[in-house]
């Protein structure tokens, strides 16, 4: 069988059009077409591009004599086929994280901070220094404006994202010569990634002190709220570190497939995805529903590090319990 007749059967029975073969090689669709018809052959760059892409060796391209085999990672009784990332793609994803990595952070600390204006004004109020309704619809105003530009700023620097998602999802190959690039560009930033965390540490560690000092020399309630606005902020700063560098070093573990990305922990994924939307969805139901009940925002923002809390260990025990069937 020549290599016109090979390519066409790779190309069925992966399912792919041309057109889809052509994107993923880079090249147009007339010239799969020529090569499908046995008017060119592709270069050498290109041969070794199809058997990465097929997942078959250049030798049974190139060969004659060779049988017509299943491609390697194509299961004709599963509708599941595995892509192969080139170093293109692969660039293209951890610039585009490296460059929206700040911005992600931003988001989640302004989320953090929301509660922030609500509790200083909430101290004025009680210092009638204006008046408590004043104080507290210029306060949950605010709450609600930093939560928006939070979001929007997540949903905004999100979104050109949510074309990988499958990276995090399925499984993948990638081209030669792409490990070693990803591997590089992990070894690099190791040492940043290792003192963002050390930094982050140190700051979830310490946020406390402001507050212990306030109840050691017995404080007033107004300094002890101004020490709490202390603490959420100072959580703020190291979660923006957190999620800043550990997008980043995510990036290269999602497309090495290690760490929490390997293919045994997708699977686990894949069966507990719903966990998280259902019980963030539940936990703003009931700090909304609390909030506006008992009209005390100063006191409810408790329930969201208490649900992180709890959202881990659920998050570990129902993990736990898919692994072991």
């Amino acid at each position: 069988m020549i290599f016109a007749d090979k390519m066409i059967a790779l190309r069925k029975q992966n399912g792919w059009s041309q057109e889809e073969v052509a994107a993923k090689m880079g090249v147009s669709r007339q010239s799969v077409s020529k090569w499908e018809s046995g008017m060119s052959i592709p270069d050498l760059d290109k041969i070794i591009k199809l058997s990465q892409l097929f997942s078959v060796s250049t030798d049974y391209l190139l060969k004659d004599e060779l049988e017509v085999v299943e491609s390697e990672n194509y299961d004709m009784d599963s509708d599941t086929k595995t892509c192969v990332i080139s170093l293109e793609e692969a660039n293209t994803y951890m610039n585009e994280v490296e460059k929206r990595a700040p911005k992600l952070g931003l988001g989640v600390l302004l989320l953090i901070c929301s509660p922030i204006p609500l509790l200083l004004l909430g101290v004025l109020g009680e210092n009638k220094n204006i008046s408590e309704n004043m104080a507290g619809g210029i306060g949950v105003s605010a709450l609600l404006i930093l939560v928006a530009i939070g979001v929007s700023i997540l949903i905004f620097s999100g979104m050109p994202l949510n074309q990988y998602e499958f990276l995090e999802k399925e499984n993948f190959d990638l081209m030669y010569g792409v490990e070693g690039i990803v591997e590089k560009r992990k070894k690099e930033f190791e040492k940043t990634y290792q003192t963002s965390i050390i930094i982050g540490v140190v700051l979830c560690i310490t946020c406390v002190v402001p507050l212990m000092m306030a109840v050691s020399f017995d404080a007033s309630d107004s300094i002890m709220v101004i020490c709490v606005c202390a603490l959420l902020f100072i959580i703020s700063i190291a979660v923006y570190v957190f999620v800043r560098f550990g997008s980043i070093h995510s990036s290269y573990e999602k497309l090495l497939q290690s760490g929490d990305y390997t293919q045994e922990n997708k699977s686990i994924n894949k069966k507990t995805a719903f966990v998280a939307p259902f019980y963030w969805t539940l936990i703003t139901a009931i700090y909304l529903g609390i909030s506006f009940t008992m009209n005390n925002w100063k006191i409810s923002w408790v329930i969201w590090p208490v649900a992180g809390v709890l959202f881990v260990a659920l998050n570990s025990l129902i993990k736990f319990m898919v692994n072991r069937k």
